[in-house]
């Protein structure tokens, strides 16, 4: 950046690189830290916060109502994103150990262990290596609004909240045949999770507190205090039906697990659009600029403008085109950059398409600081491909454009004189369809982050699948 000259103009490359690195959200994170603890030292604080490195890791409550499958489902996510599962037991039994003991004698006096320890045991658990590392995931606490609120006051805020329900027969009669492994603490059923191990089999135990007067008891209290624990959770929990196989609840965890709030950072949208000839890609593009105001960018378009302005790449590629040629990378790179680093395109953001082709071309546009946010790959069937292009047809009088399917003329006389363009027929739609095919896997590799889209659909629910995409942040890889 040139400080002489005037008005001074932020390359695109910084908001690449503050957007990569997550720049916006680590300040934000130090804040709120800063914020919670409010240290002696806070830049000690801040330097020791950043060596944690561990802004991602899982953040999770479990909650629901008793035999909805709390503990099962905490255990399969903790195994599967090897995170630290804590319970009220575990946060008693690792607590140090004068809250220890002072929580073991008020439970064995028959008290009910105050609030105030209960946030100085959490902390403590959650400040544990583990918990800091890898992350946690809690299941059946917080009990009440009240635990909730004096977690949040210490500074604990899940990133997700997963509520499991269930109708109370379903749970009564889950709670009867509910077997417990007194060696691992693991949950089995007698009719719906029985384990494939004699062994284990033969030491389970009924499991305590599942009476059918003592369930409908904890339902109770249960049911008068869900409520408030959600208000306090309002922005991170999602509901999830329990009354289903424990797999399929499990995905259904998962899928919401992996996915980000949405972020407050400023986001400028930088979209490429990639997919076979006849997906859809200039009808997308051209709604998602009209709805965000960002700029349209067509790489053909482009090409035709510098030749019709006669710009120094645009007689450069004149030759190609005229020769039905490929225009060299290095020249349509050129062009492109030429746009794309222009005021509008930084400011308001792109949704580009008809480039890149081939991995080359998406490695030069990565290496020339312009790299996209959202890549989507647009997915249509070569019948559909098929049935879209080759039915089309122009009038050369008018110049209207009919579909024989979708959009047919309404007289013989014009149906007679229309005119089918080279470029739509079988043989010229499979050989691009073809040539499509051909780099579509290595784009695949090198945009690891594009989202697949099904294009074989109506335009506006496409949109739609694509712009969920574009306004919230992309769900988080599983490893």
């Amino acid at each position: 950046m040139d400080a002489s000259k005037r008005p001074l103009r932020i390359p695109p490359a910084f908001a690449t690189y503050a957007e990569k690195h997550e720049i916006f959200e680590m300040y934000k994170r130090l804040l709120e830290q800063l914020l919670v603890n409010k240290p002696d030292d806070p830049i000690m604080f801040l330097i020791e916060e950043l060596k944690k490195d561990n802004d991602d890791v899982p953040q999770v409550i479990i909650l629901g109502p008793p035999a909805s499958g709390k503990r099962s489902i905490a255990k399969m996510v903790c195994n599967k994103l090897r995170t630290a599962h804590v319970t009220t037991e575990s946060i008693i039994e690792e607590a140090d150990t004068n809250l220890k003991n002072e929580a073991q004698q008020i439970q064995e006096s028959g008290g009910k262990i105050p609030m105030e320890l209960w946030v100085k045991m959490v902390k403590n658990r959650l400040s544990l290596f583990d918990c800091v590392k890898k992350g946690w995931v809690m299941d059946t606490f917080p009990e009440d609004r009240e635990q909730a609120l004096a977690l949040q006051a210490s500074g604990i805020y899940p990133k997700h909240v997963v509520l499991l329900e269930a109708p109370d027969t379903v749970l009564i009669e889950r709670a009867a045949g509910k077997r417990v492994d007194p060696k691992t603490g693991d949950v089995y059923h007698v009719t719906f999770d029985w384990p494939s191990s004699p062994d284990v089999a033969g030491r389970l135990k009924e499991a305590t507190g599942t009476s059918e007067e003592e369930i409908v008891k904890r339902l109770v209290h249960y049911h008068r205090h869900v409520d408030g624990i959600l208000q306090c959770y309002d922005k991170v929990f999602k509901k999830f039906n329990a009354d289903q196989p424990k797999s399929d609840v499990f995905a259904q965890v998962m899928t919401f697990l992996v996915s980000k709030s949405r972020s407050v950072a400023p986001h400028t949208p930088r979209i490429v659009l990639l997919g076979a000839t006849g997906s859809g890609k200039g009808v997308q593009a051209t709604l998602l600029a009209n709805k965000y105001n960002i700029v349209n960018v067509s790489m053909g378009k482009l090409i035709k403008q510098a030749i019709a302005d006669e710009t120094k790449s645009g007689l450069a590629c004149k030759p190609y085109v005229e020769k039905e040629m490929l225009v060299p990378d290095a020249i349509v790179l050129n062009i492109l950059k030429e746009r794309l680093t222009q005021l509008d395109c930084v400011s308001r953001g792109w949704v580009l398409h008809g480039y890149p082709r081939t991995r080359e071309q998406a490695e030069q546009l990565t290496g020339a600081g312009l790299a996209p946010n959202r890549v989507f790959f647009l997915g249509v069937p070569t019948d559909s491909v098929l049935e879209r292009l080759t039915l089309r047809a122009t009038d050369p009088v008018t110049g209207d454009r009919y579909h024989m399917l979708y959009n047919p003329p309404r007289t013989q006389e014009v149906k007679d004189r229309l005119k089918i363009r080279p470029k739509d027929t079988d043989e010229a739609v499979r050989k691009r369809q073809s040539q499509y095919q051909t780099y579509i896997e290595e784009l695949q590799d090198f945009y690891t982050f594009g989202q697949h889209i099904n294009a074989d659909q109506d335009p506006h629910t496409v949109f739609e699948s694509i712009e969920s995409m574009i306004v919230n942040q992309l769900p988080k890889p599983l490893e």
